[in-house]
């Protein structure tokens, strides 16, 4: 799996996740929520994202955005 697809899987996962706690215990899991997007939101114009950059130091191959 390449590290573009890991980023959206687990962006989508914490954004889903945080939406359910935000539901189920507190609505200050909103602001998680928004600081994921956030991260999404400036690393389409920067090209930068640190989940991209631990992956890679992970060794997981690259794809065409990172």
């Amino acid at each position: 799996m390449s590290i573009e697809r890991i980023v959206l899987l687990v962006a989508g996962a914490f954004i889903l996740i945080s939406l359910a706690l935000a539901h189920f215990a507190s609505p200050y899991w909103l602001w998680f929520t928004a600081f994921v997007g956030a991260n999404l939101f400036q690393s389409a114009f920067t090209g930068f994202c640190p989940l991209a950059v631990i992956l890679k130091k992970l060794g997981r191959e690259s794809g065409p955005a990172f």
